[in-house]
């Protein structure tokens, strides 16, 4: 158990923004919700666990509670498949030679968006389909993202610890197949699930001057904000080593921005379009 959980919950606030945001956030001691508000500020992504078993029943609890999530226009786009064959899970992991905490982890889900019920729905009922176009796409794919948050503020509730794997996508035809995935069927990301080895750290983010906005985008400044946030992260959490230093060499101050202009300097999933196309979506 983490030594905050000893701590009041608005003291746990205010501890995790500090590190999250490096500012101060007032609570109100009087807050209603100050326990929920405590285990978001206070998230950490897990990669190591304990090999205890998650109770089936639990897990069961967990998806229902994902699935209780808001959905775009009741359309009900989400799916979780639970990747419960250790074989099938191996051959995945073949895929993401870099992520061996998914064979850790005692439970491995993939959130999948699905717009093929509402076809069938739509040809059950002898209805056209006239959303073919890049927003119906989109509605599935947030549809599973949010179920997906939602089953981690539910696991984090149960004590337990959760990892999202995008690089799940990185292998999206080798996903299909092993998952069989159908026609309008596509995974958006993968989930570690389990009880935590290790407390985990809090990941700096941006200050909220950067991505908070009022009536209009504001850049004001964004350059010197984003070295300030380098700097920050960088004095609580360091990278442990730096990325494509083949190509891109050593640099003397690897922050953040570092971090991301490297890994976005080469292409990433860049057949993931024609993936989801063959997946029946025109994105037009």
């Amino acid at each position: 158990m983490s030594s905050t959980a000893k701590q009041s919950p608005q003291d746990r606030i205010s501890a995790a923004l500090r590190i999250r945001y490096g500012a101060d956030f007032p609570v109100a001691p009087d807050q209603t919700g100050l326990d929920e508000l405590a285990r978001i500020a206070d998230h950490r992504s897990i990669r190591r666990y304990r090999p205890d078993p998650v109770a089936p029943a639990l897990l069961r609890l967990l998806c229902a509670c994902a699935l209780s999530a808001p959905t775009k226009s009741d359309l009900q786009q989400a799916d979780i498949i639970h990747v419960a064959d250790p074989e099938k899970r191996r051959r995945l992991v073949a895929h993401l030679p870099t992520m061996p905490w998914i064979l850790d982890a005692p439970v491995f889900l993939v959130f999948c968006g699905n717009n093929r019920r509402i076809r069938h729905i739509g040809e059950w009922r002898g209805k056209p389909f006239a959303n073919e176009h890049l927003d119906h796409f989109m509605n599935a794919a947030v549809d599973a993202g949010i179920a997906m948050m939602n089953f981690i503020g539910a696991a984090e509730a149960a004590g337990l610890g959760t990892c999202p794997i995008s690089a799940i996508r990185n292998a999206s035809d080798t996903v299909s197949r092993e998952l069989a995935l159908p026609e309008g069927v596509f995974p958006v990301a993968g989930l570690c699930v389990g009880y935590p080895a290790t407390p985990g750290h809090i990941s700096p983010r941006l200050p909220l001057e950067v991505t908070v906005h009022t009536d209009r985008y504001d850049e004001t400044e964004l350059r010197e904000k984003v070295e300030a946030y380098d700097r920050r992260r960088h004095d609580n959490h360091p990278y442990g080593k730096q990325r494509r230093t083949k190509l891109f060499g050593e640099a003397p101050f690897y922050g953040w921005s570092e971090d991301k202009a490297r890994q976005y300097a080469e292409p990433e999933r860049a057949d993931f379009g024609d993936y989801i196309r063959r997946q029946g979506f025109s994105l037009k």
